[in-house]
């Protein structure tokens, strides 16, 4: 009995070492993506299991102290201030099914944007685009399926757009006063069971190769550490804006997974959920260096 004990905790440790280590293989296979979502909760239960399981005293504690090294890399990033730009965009998914929007109309209004993103824009709160129209005339959309599309919205001029049917882009090509750029909103998918690879595989060439600075604001369904963020920042030019607080919960448990993307990053802060489940995003960014 004392055997088949010991055998069940080193099984059990192993297997939260293994997905540990896996939340960091998002290079290697779309699964490591998603393990780095709960990379947290994974390295804490892992840390707390390890220093009572029946490893040797010095792989115990070398293991419990990466652990805790990975989850402090993670909190740190939300005390790290960032100055703000001269650009304010206003992120929010909208929720499929959200017919309330009046609030959150007022609440883009109120928070003086120049941009608005939006993502799960149906026939349901598709009212939002229209009573926004008078503050931002130069509005586009594309459709992520038959019944969802992603949007943005610009007080500024559009001099082009661009649409990636069926893979969550829309964009504007904004004349602002400092300079023209694309204003970019994205509705990523989940990285693994779903398609997130192909489809970061038929978006990345496409928003690296614009011609003029992007803004790429939306739900990325993926947390700023991922290899796939990591590529698309790296790919595009871009940082996120902010500090890093949660803008989703699954299963109870915080995650950020809203972002936005500017050259120069920028500031960031949460905004309220009006009738979504997701916070909306409010970033002063840097677009011209």
């Amino acid at each position: 009995m004392v055997k088949a004990g010991r055998r069940w905790l080193w099984g059990i440790s192993l297997l939260l070492g293994a997905l540990f280590v896996g939340s960091f293989a998002g290079a290697a296979h779309p699964a490591g993506d998603m393990l780095a979502a709960f990379r947290i909760p994974i390295a804490l239960i892992f840390a707390l299991w390890v220093i009572w399981s029946p490893w040797p005293y010095w792989l115990r504690w070398s293991a419990a102290v990466l652990c805790l090294a990975a989850m402090g890399q993670i909190v740190a990033q939300s005390f790290v201030a960032h100055p703000p730009g001269p650009v304010t965009v206003y992120q929010k998914n909208l929720r499929f099914g959200n017919d309330g929007t009046e609030a959150l109309a007022e609440d883009i209004r109120a928070s003086g944007a120049d941009i608005v993103a939006l993502q799960e824009v149906t026939s349901r709160n598709a009212a939002l685009l229209r009573d926004l129209r008078a503050d931002f005339p130069y509005q586009t959309s594309c459709a992520l399926t038959d019944w969802a599309r992603v949007a943005v919205l610009s007080r500024w001029p559009a001099e082009g757009e661009i649409c990636v049917t069926g893979y969550g882009v829309s964009g504007l090509q904004v004349a602002s006063p400092g300079g023209t750029f694309w204003a970019i909103s994205l509705h990523g998918f989940w990285p693994w069971p779903y398609d997130q690879p192909e489809q970061m595989q038929q978006i990345l060439p496409i928003l690296a190769g614009l011609d003029e600075p992007a803004v790429i604001a939306g739900d990325f369904n993926m947390v700023p550490w991922s290899h796939a963020l990591r590529r698309l920042a790296a790919l595009t030019g871009t940082s996120r804006a902010g500090a890093l607080f949660s803008s989703f919960r699954t299963f109870g448990m915080p995650l950020p997974i809203d972002h936005v993307y500017a050259p120069g990053g920028g500031s960031a802060e949460p905004r309220g959920r009006l009738g979504s489940d997701h916070a909306g995003i409010l970033a002063r960014v840097v677009v011209f260096e």
